[in-house]
């Protein structure tokens, strides 16, 4: 179950990452605004104006709402200044209450004065007026709500590219217009509506919305058409993914799937307003209203037209508007591409599948590490695709549902480390080195049981004249002896990084490459067997001075495949190696005893230790084996033996001059068991390099 465990893991946060749960949007739209907090939309000067109607501009004419031919004198003014769009964020749903006709109908007057009120024009009369002359948007509030009103008046046509945008665009079920009269004189109508998240945050600007089966304009929309004087809406729209692009005259508006764009937003700019006083005065510089798309609207509190911006302030809702005009005017669009979401979850799902393995299979620093690299790289191509592409990539949720997962995966990791550790301990504590264990500890993987095929070498030791020492020596002191004899044999062997395979008596029996593989198995066995030689030989020779006769120490050595594992079931433990190798380093080692050497060693260690001086001892067919097996003798200096080597060159080529040359050599070295033993068989008539042994 539990190396399940990350996968399982990695499939709930893919679960509960598509699922988009409401605490899963405000992290991501906090990550959002904290990148425009970082790096605000610079502002450029665009042919985009507010006028304010401002606390001060309150003070100076009167509290809202204004007479509408005050109104109206604003809009001729703008019109005089050759504004491009006047767009008016503020709603005329009722008629002017300071109309004549309205003092004659709600106030008693007298007949001279009731006279000469019912020959003045109708100030909703003038503002519509006002607005017949060109280029007036007005604005609409839409609701969610049953509404008895009609639908605003249309003035636009749309060029559909796909399929229909109702299904994706927000519902509303009705809306409050202006007056109709007001909106018959007007260019054009857009809602005014924004759509704030659950923060209360206004991130993107909806540019279509949907009233029962009507397509109808946002304020933005029709601002742009009016202000570029296009007569329709060209929608991109995808049957899957929604709607893609929104045209209106050269503008090309990359949108969510609902039809809505990203703000991105610019620190506050006075530049970008004129107080509506100004405007009324005269007072405006014409050139900054010259060609451009402004904007009528409040920044007075009292008037409760104010937003949450993701910048962290507030501003006002006719400003919302303003911005976003800028961005499409100014071709700066911030945009959340329809494969982000599919992007993110592929990331989450390799990025999971990446750092559990990671988790699971590196050590705990080096996963910690790259873990942790990877999780920064991805919050860092997040901001580095809004900082340079003004791509809206959700790159953090999903390293914080990553960052999960590799928790889970290290728990798991350490659990299994935990239990392999213990396991460790226990079954090779007792057959290898102290630091081999602690090799294991730190690489568990490379251990592997039940019996597998590899290359390993072997060293079998066993001691001369071990019954007589038992024979010669008091039970205590025998054992003694015999218990610092295989300490300084084991010791060597761990020191090599040996696995002691087993002591049988005075028989020791070492494994290289075995439980962990050692590439330098051949040259480790071999030192170890020489050191063992070198240690056997001292400590013999202290005990014979002190009048104990302690025997020589035969050693062997081999290398080849065999199988390794677990052996004995589970009745009992037995951790070794299986096959030919094994019993062939033991022939080698009772060899000695016949050819009056200490150390031989196989052409398997001869071929992998070729700097080791070496001379040959024959190709001897061991007992019970059927090929020959050539064997060396390693010597203890550094330069070769020259004259044996000649002399055994003759072996094959010259036995007459082989005898002569051992004999020779035999006087010059009478203590030099394996020359005794050549000139030996040589006398009794044997040829030749090889020769097989009857006996083990």
């Amino acid at each position: 179950m539990l190396p399940w465990l990350p996968f399982l893991a990695i499939a709930a946060v893919l679960a509960l990452y598509l699922s988009q749960p409401l605490p899963l949007l405000a992290v991501r739209n906090a990550v959002f605004d904290q990148y425009q907090r970082w790096q605000p939309r610079v502002y450029r000067d665009a042919p985009v104006r507010i006028v304010d109607l401002d606390e001060q501009s309150l003070a100076r004419i009167g509290q809202w709402p204004w007479p509408r031919t005050r109104v109206a004198e604003l809009v001729e003014r703008l019109q005089q200044a050759g504004a491009a769009a006047i767009v008016f964020d503020v709603l005329f749903a009722e008629r002017d209450r300071t109309s004549p006709s309205a003092l004659l109908r709600d106030t008693p007057l007298p007949p001279a004065v009731s006279a000469e009120l019912a020959r003045l024009p109708d100030n909703d009369e003038v503002l519509a007026g006002a607005l017949r002359n060109g280029g007036v948007v007005l604005g609409f509030a839409a609701e969610r709500g049953e509404s008895s009103g009609e639908l605003p008046a249309s003035r636009f046509g749309s060029v559909l590219q796909g399929a229909s945008p109702l299904p994706w665009l927000p519902v509303f079920r009705g809306t409050v217009a202006a007056l109709p009269a007001l909106q018959r004189a007007a260019a054009g109508n857009g809602s005014m509506t924004f759509l704030p998240d659950a923060d209360g945050v206004v991130r993107r600007v909806p540019l279509f919305l949907r009233v029962g089966d009507t397509l109808l304009p946002s304020l933005v929309a029709e601002a742009l058409r009016v202000g570029q004087g296009a007569r329709s809406y060209r929608l991109r729209v995808d049957e899957d993914s929604g709607i893609e692009q929104v045209g209106v005259g050269a503008a090309r508006i990359p949108t969510t799937a609902s039809g809505e764009m990203w703000v991105h937003f610019t620190e506050h700019r006075s530049s970008r307003s004129l107080p509506a006083w100004q405007v009324l005065a005269g007072e405006a510089p014409a050139s900054a209203l010259a060609g451009a798309i402004v904007l009528i609207g409040t920044s007075a509190q009292g008037l409760q037209d104010l937003r949450f911006s993701p910048l962290g302030g507030i501003i006002p809702g006719v400003e919302v508007h303003a911005q976003a005009l800028e961005q499409v005017l100014g071709g700066d669009y911030l945009t959340r591409p329809g494969w982000a979401m599919a992007v993110e979850t592929v990331l989450v799902l390799l990025g999971g599948i990446l750092l559990s393995l990671l988790a699971l299979r590196s050590r705990a620093l080096v996963s910690t590490l790259v873990g942790g690299a990877i999780l920064l790289a991805l919050s860092a191509a997040g901001w580095l695709a809004f900082a340079r592409y003004q791509l809206l990539l959700d790159l953090f949720v999903p390293s914080l549902g990553l960052g999960v997962v590799f928790i889970v995966a290290s728990i798991v990791r350490h659990m299994a480390a935990e239990r392999e550790q213990r396991w460790v301990r226990e079954a090779f504590s007792r057959y290898v080195s102290p630091n081999l264990v602690a090799h294991l500890m730190k690489n568990p993987g490379q251990l592997q049981l039940g019996g597998q095929r590899q290359q390993c070498s072997f060293v079998f030791t066993d001691l001369t004249g071990y019954t007589r020492l038992m024979e010669s020596q008091p039970a205590e002191e025998a054992v003694g002896l015999l218990n610092d004899y295989l300490e300084g044999i084991i010791r060597i062997a761990f020191a090599h990084d040996g696995t002691l395979d087993r002591i049988v008596g005075d028989a020791v029996a070492i494994m290289f490459s075995a439980p962990v593989p050692q590439a330098d198995h051949p040259a480790r066995a071999l030192a170890c067997g020489q050191a063992i030689q070198r240690f056997t030989e001292d400590y013999a020779a202290t005990l014979q001075a002190r009048g104990t006769p302690f025997g020589l120490t035969r050693i062997g050595v081999h290398s080849g495949e065999v199988v390794v594992g677990n052996f004995g079931g589970s009745a009992i433990f037995d951790y070794r190696a299986l096959g030919d190798p094994v019993n062939t380093a033991s022939r080698l080692e009772s060899l000695n005893q016949h050819i009056g050497t200490t150390l031989c060693v196989s052409a398997a260690i001869r071929e992998h230790c070729p700097w080791a001086p070496m001379r040959a001892v024959g190709r001897v067919v061991l007992k019970g084996k059927s090929e020959p097996v050539a064997v060396f003798e390693p010597l203890r200096g550094e330069a070769a033996d020259e004259p044996y080597d000649a002399a055994f060159a003759l072996l094959e080529q010259d036995p007459a001059g082989a005898l002569e040359a051992f004999e020779a050599l035999h006087a010059a070295r009478p203590d030099d068991g394996l020359v005794a033993f050549h000139v030996h068989r040589l006398r009794a008539g044997e040829r030749g390099a090889q020769w097989a042994m009857t006996r083990k």
